[in-house]
């Protein structure tokens, strides 16, 4: 079996370290920080801890099946899930209310026609039946194969069904996500439903291909789950599991250069001069950072799919409350804007910003593991703004402004708010850019199918041979869920060879 050097400790590169481990390959991982996880962070103060990066997850059976298939050991034995439940409640600009039961289509149904009238549930419903084919359609291609050599028809054939709709005298049928709340769902209060799962990863619902029915549909069908302790515990676990197969880690190595001979990855120099020989090279590091460590020829292959631009952010604010968390509170409330139109021109429009109401996402753990006794609560706010390659996030008066803004939208979900605040912390792009090296702080979406090939990742594998690619920049894209499929798809092309089609 051959050497392999990983560059970066993220989520996908570790599930494929210990993938590659468990088959026999001496693998080490060099990471320029200190810490692994990438985005997967905590910050802690004063005996309150915080996820800094995702803090619900989603299809925990690609991390279960990493467990098994590395030690035949269930993930339920090293971090405690918890389903969460309402799966989100939300509060609409009109100021309607709405809890969503957990993975539950006649509860959600139930809950949608007593807060919006009648027929609303059943509308929601309908769709979730469409979603649930779209997702039928793009699973295999889209999450559990290497991506196709042919990938121009994922690009060009819409995967959802979409209901005819007449309009100015034509039949048209919803191309984008936001023509499918407008003409199919029929209630501003479920198109922003619709559209918050969008958001949420960035994506401008006018512009996102209706395939994004699959958001939805995936919190839907497989739940939403908290991890006892933060999503940092799941790092741990992970990288316990990386360090028990025999992964060597490297921390404070930065990589900057992927060595080449006659054609073929030799091993990485790393910043201090070292060289490490390697046989196979697996890169968890964004685009830019990959291509100034590649030398002399081009690290994508002909006919990838085109790069991305204009990639969204976060912003997140962390705050210690005094007091307890109230009996009945949701572990995440939505917040949505009170002119969504004006909230996505801000975001997506030229120059892109921030909105002065922004949808914002209230996380509150029901987790004594996370606050100094049962008289505290700790909260995170977190919205999406633009990717900064400038230093204005560190800017004071900006952070307070930006603050500020999500603080008073949360107020509308937790009315004293103000009151108990101790303190609090704003994570910028800035804080995001430093722990995963991504220019800006950008978040990568997931991939999505149709809308030309632009929500696709470029392949695993590269132009050179020897070297792939793996985490939220590939194939297939950002997300806790997908960063442990991409390390499953490098491990199985690295074992197995280009044949390699995905598990079965």
């Amino acid at each position: 079996m051959g050497r392999i050097a990983v560059i970066g400790a993220g989520m996908g590169a570790m599930a494929a370290a210990a993938r590659l481990a468990v088959a026999g390959h001496r693998v080490t991982v060099y990471e320029r920080t200190e810490t692994y996880g990438g985005a997967v962070r905590r910050f802690e103060r004063d005996g309150f801890g915080f996820d800094t990066g995702p803090g619900l997850l989603t299809l925990p059976a690609v991390w279960r099946d990493l467990f098994v298939k590395t030690g035949k050991e269930p993930l339920e034995d090293r971090v405690e899930l918890v389903q969460v439940d309402p799966s989100s409640r939300h509060f609409f600009a009109d100021g309607t209310r709405v809890s969503l039961p957990n993975a539950s289509r006649a509860g959600v149904v139930a809950a949608l026609d007593e807060a919006l009238g009648a027929a609303a549930g059943e509308r929601w419903g309908d769709f979730l039946v469409r979603a649930r084919e779209a997702w039928d359609r793009t699973r295999r291609p889209l999450l559990e194969e290497p991506l196709w050599p042919n990938w121009s028809v994922l690009a060009e054939r819409e995967p959802y069904p979409a209901v005819a709709h007449k309009r100015l005298l034509r039949t048209r049928r919803a191309s984008t996500l936001a023509e499918v709340g407008a003409w199919e769902l029929r209630d501003p209060r479920l198109a922003a439903l619709l559209e918050s799962h969008a958001l949420a990863y960035g994506l401008d619902p006018r512009v996102t291909p209706a395939s994004a029915a699959v958001l939805p549909y995936m919190e839907h069908a497989f739940g939403v789950w908290s991890v006892r302790g933060g999503m940092r515990e799941l790092a741990r676990a992970v990288h316990e599991r990386c360090v028990a197969r025999r992964v060597e880690f490297r921390f404070g190595a930065e990589v900057t250069g992927v060595l080449e001979k006659d054609g073929r990855v030799t091993g990485v120099e790393l910043a201090d001069g070292t060289v490490a020989e390697a046989d196979f090279v697996v890169a968890g590091v964004a685009p830019g950072t990959l291509s100034r460590c590649v030398r002399g020829s081009a690290v994508r292959g002909d006919g990838e799919v085109p790069p991305r631009h204009g990639l969204p952010s976060r912003l997140t604010v962390l705050l210690a409350l005094r007091g307890g968390r109230p009996e009945g509170t949701a572990h995440r409330t939505v917040v949505h804007a009170a002119d969504r139109e004006a909230e996505l021109d801000a975001l997506f429009g030229t120059p892109s910003g921030v909105a002065d109401r922004p949808t914002v996402t209230v996380l509150r753990p029901d987790d004594p593991r996370l606050v100094p006794d049962a008289d505290h609560e700790a909260i995170t706010l977190t919205s999406v703004v633009p990717a900064q390659p400038d230093r204005r996030w560190a800017e004071p008066e900006v952070l307070a402004e930006l603050a500020e803004k999500l603080i008073t939208v949360a107020e509308r979900a937790v009315p004293d708010l103000r009151e108990r605040l101790l303190w609090h912390e704003v994570r910028t792009p800035a804080d995001i850019a430093e722990a995963t090296g991504a220019e800006g702080g950008a978040v990568p979406p997931p991939a999505l199918a149709a809308g030309e090939g632009g929500l696709l990742h470029p392949a695993n594998t590269t132009a050179v041979p020897g070297l792939f690619t793996v985490g939220g920049w590939s194939h297939p894209g950002g997300g806790l869920p997908h960063a442990g499929m991409s390390g499953a798809l490098v491990a199985g092309l690295i074992v197995e060879g280009p044949e390699f089609r995905g598990s079965q």
